[in-house]
C-alpha cells in the first residue's frame, strides 16, 4: 500500500505536523509528500537501485537476477505512476487557482500551497 493512503479506510494522508529530533519544536498545518515517497515500498527500493546503478537497466537486471525486459517493464510502470501523481499535482495547483480567483483562499496562502506541491 502506498504511503500516502490510510491503512484502515484508504483515504489520503497528509502530513499536519513536523517535529525537530533535537530540540522538539513542532510545526503544524499542511505539508506536501514529495512524489517519490507516495510510490509503493518496492517502488522506491526500485528507484533507489536504479539511481544506485547509474541508470543502468542491464545492471539492475544482474542485481535483481531478472531480464532486461522485466526491469524495463518495472521502469516503463513506475514512470507511469510518476506521471499519474504529476497530473494529480497539476490538478490540485489548478484547484487552488481557481479558489484564489473565487476569493475562497487568500493569494499569500494559494502561492505557498502551490510552492509545496
Amino acid at each position: 500500500m502506498p504511503h500516502d493512503r490510510c491503512p484502515y479506510c484508504s483515504g489520503a494522508l497528509h502530513i499536519s505536523k513536523l517535529t525537530c529530533g533535537d530540540c522538539g519544536l513542532g510545526l503544524e498545518g499542511e505539508f506536501a509528500t514529495p512524489r517519490l515517497s507516495r510510490l509503493e515500498v518496492d517502488e522506491q527500493r526500485f528507484v533507489e537501485l536504479f539511481v544506485l546503478a547509474s541508470g543502468s537497466l542491464k545492471q539492475m537486471a544482474q542485481l535483481l537476477g531478472v531480464s532486461y525486459p522485466t526491469v524495463r517493464n518495472r521502469l516503463n510502470k513506475l514512470i507511469g505512476r510518476l506521471k499519474e501523481q504529476q497530473a494529480q499535482d497539476e490538478e490540485h495547483k489548478r484547484r487552488i487557482l481557481e479558489d484564489i480567483e473565487a476569493g475562497h483562499i487568500p493569494p499569500k496562502q494559494g502561492m505557498r500551497m502551490i510552492e509545496n506541491l
